[in-house]
């Protein structure tokens, strides 16, 4: 679990010294709407681009919690070598219905960036964001590389069998203040029903929001990029 009081002493003078870039920018979207995001590109001389991970923080996505998801999980991810942006929801709601095609639109803006490789995406997500990640997923399947959901759950079934042959990496705490932990099996089940290549485990003693394991999520990622 995270000190968020030794964070906070360390993470400004991390964000410069072990990143090549962190940013907070806009996006002005087709329909004249704006999406703001946080932008963390990984410290590498020897790589000209790298791949895109999308992160979308919980509840409603709007400009705290994005920052929170971005500080505490972003900027690791980007350690690992991705370009990771964490979208600011526009409208105080998380990532999906609606606000499902923004999210494609941002992706397809920022591809144009000679640093972001072009190609499949990352999607990932803590709480809602999580599932946002699996309701974006399940529209355009053939867009993503992997699903990491840090937590989430699936609660319908709709469109599920889009993710066939999806690796999806899930992570559930189990003393989750939701009560995630026990929709743990029956989100598993509905999964491998699916055929998603799935990775999932309980964190013991974990609460809802949970620090990664990069022991175990480290090696996923590298083999969905393989």
């Amino acid at each position: 679990m995270f000190n968020k009081a030794i964070l906070g002493v360390f993470l400004p003078l991390f964000f410069f010294t072990s990143l090549n870039t962190y940013a907070q920018d806009k996006f002005t979207l087709s329909d004249g709407s704006i999406i703001e995001y946080y932008l963390a590109m990984p410290r590498n001389d020897n790589a000209s681009s790298w791949p895109l991970a999308v992160f979308m923080g919980g509840g409603s996505g709007n400009k705290p919690i994005s920052f929170e998801a971005y500080r505490f999980v972003g900027v690791e991810l980007a350690e690992q070598g991705w370009a990771v942006v964490v979208p600011v929801s526009p409208n105080d709601r998380s990532f999906r219905g609606g606000n499902v095609a923004k999210v494609r639109e941002l992706i397809a803006g920022l591809q144009t960036r000679d640093e972001i490789k072009q190609g499949k995406t990352l999607l990932a997500g803590i709480s809602a964001g999580g599932m946002s990640a699996l309701e974006i997923a399940r529209q355009n399947p053939e867009d993503y590389l992997g699903i990491m959901a840090v937590p989430a759950i699936v609660r319908d079934n709709a469109r599920i069998d889009t993710l066939q042959g999806m690796p999806i990496y899930l992570r559930i705490g189990s003393e989750d203040q939701l009560d995630w932990a026990m929709q743990f099996d029956e989100t598993v089940e509905k999964l491998q029903e699916a055929g998603a290549i799935l990775d999932a485990d309980i964190i013991y003693g974990a609460p809802h929001m949970f620090g990664m394991d990069w022991d175990s999520l480290g090696p996923w990622l590298d083999s969905i990029t393989d």
